[in-house]
């Protein structure tokens, strides 16, 4: 396997997954639930949450492929664009964090607006500590594996 596909996809795993983790830790603090139907109602974005939601493991398998193609392709594209958008190499903690920020906002206004799942307002003082979260746990180790991929440590 080339280095570079190597290097997206074993950072779009890591990244999928503890996101993923955070979002199943996030649920049980605030309700004391385990939630068992996170990957269905991912799934509804294809597929509606009334058909997703009753759905069994198969639905779930599909919210799986999807939370993780949404971070593989988020990965990819801070991979391709960090060569060539020379502010991007400035810091890699400050730079990962403002990518988090990028992507939730990007996932809050754009794609999930064309899914067919409900939408809230968006709210800043709301999305904060959501930033912070995901700045630790999906935008700063991306950015902290594609500097070291391009030699930017």
């Amino acid at each position: 396997m080339n280095r570079f596909l190597k290097a997206v996809l074993l950072t779009g795993l890591f990244v999928g997954t503890t996101d993923l983790v955070s979002a199943y830790i996030t649920q049980w603090i605030k309700t004391g639930k385990f939630a068992e139907k996170m990957l269905n109602y991912i799934a509804g974005g294809a597929l509606g949450l009334e058909n997703s939601i009753p759905g069994g493991n198969w639905v779930a398998l599909l919210g799986l492929f999807f939370h993780y193609f949404i971070s593989f392709s988020f990965t990819l594209l801070f991979f391709l664009l960090l060569p060539r958008v020379k502010f991007l190499a400035f810091n890699k903690y400050l730079v990962g964090m403002l990518y988090a920020v990028f992507v939730n906002v990007v996932m809050g206004q754009v794609i999930l607006p064309l899914s067919r799942l409900p939408t809230g307002p968006f709210s800043v003082a709301n999305s904060v500590v959501g930033w912070i979260v995901l700045g630790v746990l999906f935008g700063v180790p991306i950015a902290y594996n594609a500097y070291k991929y391009y030699g930017l440590e």
